[in-house]
């Protein structure tokens, strides 16, 4: 069995549906169904059992899928060996966010598990790069939040949050229950430095051009809600000041949490990252 086939075979079992799948894997469906059928005509057994109602594994399948991701975390641990013996035994990680994401706690824990002799670097950058240094190599992947310009680069999703504005607590928008980005149209919001990217600034400007001061951090945004009165969004569930409030918007997309690496990049270490990161937020 090719471990490039099992690692499609786990992906199909996780998510149970051929086309999350393939988006996932970051292919088309029908070379997927390929494999899997290539797979099952080596194992003698139908994997999925298949019908209108969906994908379910069959009792060989689940033994499998145990088995498959048991071989799969040892491959991973022959490359990272594989790796420092070489001297490449260091991985630089960009985050842009919250560091107490409990996701990402997960996730620290389980790579240390599985990369004992792998030195993590971590590069926390602030809010004019959403990208954390991954364009200019400052590092290997970066834990984010989209949208942005994704050419060039290959992004998972791993979580997507609501999002809410932030507000001071005494404004009178704040004891409503959800607002509306028109409920928002007359007031300042903050702004990123000129040269951000454009798809970044304008899904946290809620989609249209704004006014207001310029800002480079949370902190910032934060200071600049609480002085000013400026207005700005947030994903909803993070710890604020009293003195400020957030409140749901009902017509805003999820923020989604990505994992972010640039495409084609053969470090094994870097696969190994995203599929950690992947089980990691799953449990959310």
């Amino acid at each position: 069995m090719e471990l490039r086939i099992l690692r499609y075979f786990v992906a199909v079992a996780e998510e149970l549906h051929f086309g999350r799948a393939a988006t996932r894997l970051h292919m088309s469906q029908p070379p997927l169904s390929r494999a899997i059928k290539q797979l099952e005509a080596e194992v003698g057994a139908l994997l999925f059992a298949r019908s209108s109602a969906g994908v379910r594994l069959t009792a060989v399948g689940s033994v499998l899928l145990e088995e498959a991701r048991a071989l799969l975390d040892h491959a991973d641990r022959v490359r990272g060996r594989v790796s420092a013996a070489a001297g490449a035994a260091t991985m630089t990680v960009g985050i842009l966010g919250d560091g107490t994401d409990p996701g990402m706690t997960r996730l620290a824990a389980a790579y240390r598990r599985r990369h004992p002799g792998i030195d993590i670097r971590i590069r926390d950058t602030d809010l004019t790069d959403p990208t954390c240094g991954l364009r200019t190599g400052l590092v290997d992947v970066a834990l984010t939040r989209a949208p942005f310009d994704e050419t060039a680069l290959t992004v998972r999703v791993l979580r997507t949050d609501p999002v809410g504005v932030v507000l001071r607590a005494d404004d009178p928008l704040a004891c409503r229950d959800r607002l509306h980005l028109a409920d928002l149209s007359d007031r300042r919001w903050f702004q990123f430095p000129q040269g951000t990217d454009p798809i970044w600034q304008s899904y946290w400007n809620g989609g249209i051009r704004r006014e207001g001061p310029v800002v480079r951090a949370v902190q910032e945004c934060l200071q600049a809600v609480l002085w000013n009165g400026t207005v700005g969004m947030a994903p909803l569930g993070h710890d604020l000041p009293a003195e400020l409030a957030v409140v749901p918007l009902a017509d805003m997309a999820p923020s989604r949490v990505v994992a972010v690496w640039n495409e084609g990049d053969p470090n094994p270490l870097i696969r190994s990252f995203i599929d950690i990161a992947t089980a990691a937020y799953r449990s959310d």
